[in-house]
């Protein structure tokens, strides 16, 4: 199975899980992956599996860019591995937008990454948004918009589902 039908079975069966379908929902999503490279993708994923990452942050300014709305509460993402296979669904439950210099303690925490202190990810995110500014033409400096998402993990996908997704929608 493709990418693309598999991500749509993915969701069809977390439907299915809240009884709904596609045709009684109201829900939508986008899926997409972690980070910018394979080994960051994969273990952040990990520790949104593990319970350990609960939030998240980008750039306002790369959504704009690439000309894509910014997420908004109550938006499900189904979360790929680098190679683009579904394998969790979470829902943004908040959005805050920040200078990166007042990004909290409490955020880097739930955040999940490294030490989960706020140095680690001051250190990590400014290697990240750099990497992200200088795509985009921009400058990172302390006072760059982060995009703060809290979210919950609604669904997990294992084997089971993806082997068995188009029987989990009949």
């Amino acid at each position: 199975m493709d990418k693309v039908n598999l991500i749509s079975q993915v969701w069809k069966s977390f439907l299915h899980s809240v009884g709904e379908s596609i045709e009684t929902t109201d829900k939508t999503f986008t899926s997409w992956h972690f980070e910018v490279t394979e080994r960051g993708a994969n273990s952040l994923l990990d520790l949104v599996i593990a319970g350990k990452k609960k939030a998240t942050a980008s750039s306002p300014w790369v959504f704009e860019y690439d000309n894509e709305p910014l997420p908004k509460v109550g938006d499900y993402s189904i979360i790929t591995n680098w190679d683009g296979i579904p394998k969790a669904i979470i829902r943004t439950k908040n959005i805050e937008i920040l200078p990166f210099k007042e990004v909290t303690e409490t955020f880097a925490a739930k955040e999940g990454e490294g030490d989960q202190s706020l140095d680690f990810w001051r250190k990590a995110h400014k290697d990240y948004f750099t990497y992200e500014c200088l795509r985009i033409g921009k400058q990172f400096t302390e006072d760059i918009p982060v995009l703060c998402e809290e979210f919950d993990l609604v669904f997990i996908v294992d084997d089971v589902t993806i082997d068995n997704s188009s029987e989990a929608i009949v």
